[in-house]
C-alpha cells in the first residue's frame, strides 16, 4: 500500500510540473492477482508498470502534456467472477483508457471475453501464457508481452533432453494455465523421445497434497515437473515431495520461478531447473538500471514484461493521437516492431517525441519486444538452475 501511495503521489507531483495550466489525465488500469496464488509476484509487476506511467507523465510529451494515473484492481488470479467484476469497475466506474493485465490465463480470458472485448478496451497482459489465448476472438483488442506456453513447453522439453532426463512425472494446477503448459510440455517431450510417467492435476488451496504426491511417486520418473503457482498448490506439492522423500529434483514453469520458491526451499531443491521469460539484451540491462534509479526493484518475474505492456499502450496512444482504444489497438503492433528508431527503457520521452513529429519507432523495451501473429510476444526464456539455494541463469533459449 505504501508503494501505491508513493507512486500515486509521484504521478500527482509530476502533473503539476508539466506547465502552468491544468493538464488532462489518462487513467490506465492494472489488474493483477494482489491476493491469491501469485500474490508474492504481482506487487513488483504493478510497480514496474507504474514506472513506465510515471516516466511518461514526467516527460510531459504524451498527447500535448497529459498525465498518467494508475488504477489498480485485484484479479485474484483464479476467481473469474471477481476478476471480471474488477475489470468492469475499472472500465465503467474508473474510466480507464486501457488495461495492463491480467495475469493468470483463466481470469485473463474471462476479462477479455466479458469486459474488454465487448467494450472495446485495449488490454495487454504481461504474464498470461496459455496457448488457448492465441485463438481468442479479440477483435484486435488483446495483446501480451509474455510468449505463449506453446513455446515454453518446447523449451522445457529441450532442457530435459539436454540435461539427460528421460522421464518425468507431471502435476499441474487445474486451470487453463496449468493444463495448457502441461499439455505443451508433454507433447514436446514425448516427440523428443521422453516419457511422461503420469500427469496429475492438483487443486490450489489444499492443506495436504500427500495423496497427489503418492500417485506421482508411484509412477516414477527422473524428476517431478510442477506447473503450478509458487504461493499455492505448487509449493505444497514440492513440500510434500520433500517431506516424504518422493522427489528432490523438480522442473518448474514460470508460475513457480519466483524468489519465493528458493526462499522457501533453499538448497533442498538444488539441481532443479525452470524457465522464465527473459533475455540478456541491452534493454534488459537498461531496465534494471532505470528501475533501480527510480526506487523500483526490476529484478523479478514478469516485471520487465509489465513495464513493456504499459509503455506499449502509451506509445500507441501517442501514435494514434488519441486515447480511444479503437484507434490505439491499430498502433500497438506498429510501435512494437521495426522499422523505426529503437526505444529502450528510460527512453519513452524520446519515443513520444519521435511519434509526435510523425516519425516511426521500434519499441525494443526491456524484453526485446517483437509482436507476432495475434499480437503476442515471440519471446525468449531464461533457463534457471537452482544452485546453493538460489536461481542461476544458465542460458537464454
Amino acid at each position: 500500500m505504501k508503494k501505491l501511495l508513493l507512486a500515486s503521489s509521484m504521478l500527482a507531483l509530476s502533473a503539476t510540473g508539466l506547465s502552468g495550466a491544468a493538464q488532462a489525465e489518462v487513467k490506465l488500469g492494472i489488474i493483477l492477482g494482489f491476493t491469491g496464488p501469485i500474490e508474492s509476484v504481482t506487487p513488483g509487476m504493478a510497480d514496474s508498470a507504474e514506472l513506465a506511467m510515471k516516466e511518461v507523465s514526467d516527460s510531459g510529451k504524451l498527447l500535448g502534456g497529459e498525465t498518467v494515473t494508475s488504477v489498480r484492481a485485484d484479479s485474484t488470479c483464479v476467481d473469474s467472477a471477481a476478476a471480471t467484476a474488477g475489470a468492469e469497475r475499472l472500465v465503467t466506474s474508473d474510466g480507464v483508457a486501457a488495461i495492463v493485465g491480467a495475469d493468470c490465463s483463466g481470469v485473463t480470458g474471462a476479462i477479455a471475453n466479458n469486459v474488454t472485448i465487448p467494450k472495446g478496451v485495449v488490454m495487454i497482459s504481461p504474464s498470461a501464457t496459455s496457448p488457448a489465448l492465441s485463438a481468442l476472438d479479440d477483435n484486435g483488442y488483446f495483446f501480451r508481452t509474455a510468449p505463449s506456453d506453446a513455446r515454453q513447453g518446447q523449451v522445457l522439453a529441450d532442457i530435459m533432453k539436454d540435461r539427460g532426463f528421460t522421464s518425468a512425472a507431471v502435476t499441474y494446477t487445474n486451470n487453463d494455465y496449468g493444463k495448457g503448459l502441461a499439455d505443451a510440455f508433454q507433447s514436446a517431450f514425448e516427440a523428443a523421445g521422453g516419457k511422461v510417467t503420469t500427469s496429475v492435476a492438483h487443486e490450489d488451496g489444499k492443506a495436504d497434497y500427500s495423496a497427489e504426491v503418492g500417485t506421482l511417486a508411484a509412477s516414477g520418473g527422473d524428476l517431478l515437473a510442477v506447473f503450478g503457482y509458487v504461493d499455492q498448490g505448487g509449493r505444497g506439492i514440492i513440500q510434500s515431495s520433500l517431506d516424504t522423500g518422493a522427489f528432490d529434483t523438480f522442473l518448474v514453469g514460470d508460475g513457480m520461478t519466483s524468489e519465493a520458491l528458493v526462499e522457501t526451499f533453499g538448497s533442498s531443491i538444488d539441481g532443479s531447473v525452470g524457465t522464465l521469460p527473459g533475455n540478456e539484451s541491452e534493454g534488459a540491462a537498461k531496465f534494471l538500471e532505470f528501475a533501480k534509479a527510480n526506487g523500483v526493484d526490476g529484478d523479478g518475474a514478469f516485471r520487465p514484461e509489465s513495464y513493456d505492456a504499459a509503455a506499449l499502450i502509451l506509445l500507441a496512444m501517442q501514435a494514434a493521437g488519441t486515447t480511444d482504444s479503437a484507434a490505439v489497438k491499430d498502433k500497438i503492433m506498429e510501435v512494437a516492431n521495426a522499422p523505426g528508431e529503437p526505444i529502450l527503457p528510460g527512453e519513452l520521452a524520446k519515443g513520444l517525441e519521435i511519434l509526435a513529429n510523425g516519425g516511426d519507432i521500434d519499441y525494443v523495451g526491456a524484453t526485446a519486444v517483437e509482436l507476432i501473429g495475434p499480437g503476442e510476444a515471440a519471446g525468449s526464456y531464461r533457463e534457471l538452475l537452482v544452485e546453493g539455494g538460489a536461481f542461476t541463469t544458465v542460458q537464454i533459449r
